[in-house]
């Protein structure tokens, strides 16, 4: 492998130093490109001098998106410490289980999340461990004097980030995102999209998601842009912003767009200097495509995932109708299959398995064998996402084979609250469907077989929420005598239906 140079922000600060390339919106603080490098290198050589951290190694990081993340990564990018985001949407038990599975050497987070983070009994097991404010004052006031950041080789092969995506098998799976990902995922959004170093975007994507850090922030980070951190999705102050930062680009769910336009001072919004809106997650309804195109917005739909990509398809602005339901064409540098069930290629029409390859996919996941094994077949990614290509060569997604369903912006994997649901001793069966929601677009609704009596609803909630995080806990439920079954004895999703008869 040949030597690769991720340090990007070291290239900009000579290129453009006083160029503002990130800001916090809660606080108003920002960081040029030249003091993002400087403070970075500092960083990463406390890290290194103070912590003896090294290439490999992992921190972990609880935490809404601010200044000192950003600076997390510069150093990650300067020296192969891999970094990774926690959810702080979680619970204690299944942070508990991401930090044992990570097993990292520096676990950081913001003393709003201490509580939570404490909780986790592996917390007690990590040696260095600090809140997230304190972390630049500690790198600043613990240097005997300036440190030389050690000089470390870094190949394409190597992971920047772990991100923990849910599964079928009801537990986590740590997705090794390298920094080659990272560098052709730049290279694959700015050839599909309007990206330069003139570009602008407000990020309010959590960090735990693929979409927070790779959506637009780090293409925007290579290509030296701007980027106005948000913490959390509100409608009003995104509206404000919008008018107020100019982006560019702007990436958002679908729930999050409707939540945008339903905003009162929406009509009169000022919102030029929006190219377009990139929009990933779930398709957008044409009546919702309408209402921004009224403000002269166009819409950019796409596909991605978090073990690839994640800018995998990009459909045009100009076919966001005509081509209704579609996630457009493949982007550059990826190669896709659409396999049939006998393994043969799919002709247009027909349904088949999406696969992919090239050097967006991630080479594993982290510590677990058998998931790599079952999500590989030789170098080709298998999505596990039912896809037909139509005569034009546009991709549709028709089904998804994981029974995975979005809530908001979060991805819901069944088969984890089922485990949860299973292990409370009234419950004998339990299978978990997506089921439409006015706000969310889809939320949880569990079918039960009980073991003698039924129980209260009330109960089993109470018994997911001390366990999962809140938009994983079914909104309701109904109790069946048995679950529905095919030929061979496994539970037969499709029969189950909404809204429930009688």
């Amino acid at each position: 492998m040949a030597l690769f140079q991720p340090d990007w922000v070291s290239k900009w600060a000579v290129y453009k130093p006083d160029a503002v390339a990130v800001k916090d919106q809660a606080s108003g603080r920002s960081l040029t490109y030249a003091e993002l490098d400087r403070q970075g290198s500092a960083l990463a050589a406390w890290l290194q001098a103070s912590k003896g951290l090294q290439k490999g190694d992992r921190i972990a990081i609880l935490s809404e998106f601010n200044l000192t993340y950003i600076l997390l990564f510069v150093a990650a990018q300067k020296t192969g410490i891999i970094l990774v985001p926690l959810n702080y949407r979680l619970t204690s038990s299944e942070l508990d289980f991401l930090l044992q599975d990570a097993d990292p050497a520096f676990v950081l987070f913001e003393e709003k999340y201490t509580a939570l983070i404490q909780e986790a009994q592996s917390l007690a097991k990590i040696a260095h461990q600090a809140p997230l404010e304190s972390l630049l004052y500690m790198a600043a006031s613990h240097l005997p004097g300036p440190l030389a950041q050690q000089a470390v080789t870094l190949t394409e092969d190597d992971p920047v980030f772990i991100l923990y995506t849910s599964g079928t098998t009801g537990f986590p799976k740590g997705a090794l995102y390298t920094h080659g990902m990272l560098f052709w995922n730049s290279i694959n959004t700015s050839m599909s999209l309007l990206l330069n170093t003139e570009s602008r975007t407000i990020n309010c994507m959590p960090p735990f998601h693929t979409g927070g850090w790779n959506v637009l922030l780090t293409p925007l980070l290579h290509h030296g842009g701007y980027i106005c951190l948000v913490k959390k999705f509100e409608a009003g102050l995104i509206l404000e912003l919008m008018k107020s930062e100019k982006p560019s680009l702007l990436m958002a769910v679908p729930t999050m767009l409707k939540m945008i336009a339903e905003e009162a001072t929406f009509a009169q919004a000022d919102l030029s200097s929006l190219h377009y809106l990139i929009v990933g997650g779930e398709p957008m309804p044409i009546p919702l495509i309408e209402t921004w195109h009224q403000k002269g917005i166009a819409i950019r739909q796409g596909y991605g995932m978090t073990e690839v990509g994640p800018n995998l398809t990009s459909l045009h602005q100009d076919d966001a109708i005509r081509k209704k339901g579609s996630i457009g064409f493949p982007n550059f540098y990826l190669e896709t299959r659409i396999v049939k069930e006998d393994g043969e290629i799919a002709a247009p029409g027909e349904s088949g398995e999406l696969w992919l390859k090239g050097p967006v996919v991630m080479p594993a996941y982290w510590r677990n064998e058998t998931a790599t094994r079952s999500a590989f077949s030789g170098e080709w990614f298998r999505s596990g996402d039912q896809v037909v290509m139509d005569e034009e060569g546009y991709y549709y997604v028709v089904d998804r084979i994981k029974n995975m369903f979005v809530s908001g912006a979060e991805n819901v994997y069944p088969a984890e609250i089922e485990r949860i649901l299973r292990i409370h001793p009234a419950v004998k069966e339990a299978v978990v469907i997506g089921i439409p929601d006015p706000k969310w677009g889809e939320v949880g609704h569990a079918f039960i077989v009980a073991q003698d009596q039924q129980p209260d609803p009330r109960q089993i909630l109470a018994h997911c929420a001390r366990q999962l995080a809140k938009y994983k806990v079914p909104k309701s439920m109904s109790f069946l005598p048995e679950l529905p079954r095919n030929d061979t004895g496994k539970i037969d999703r499709k029969r189950l239906r909404w809204p429930v008869d009688g």
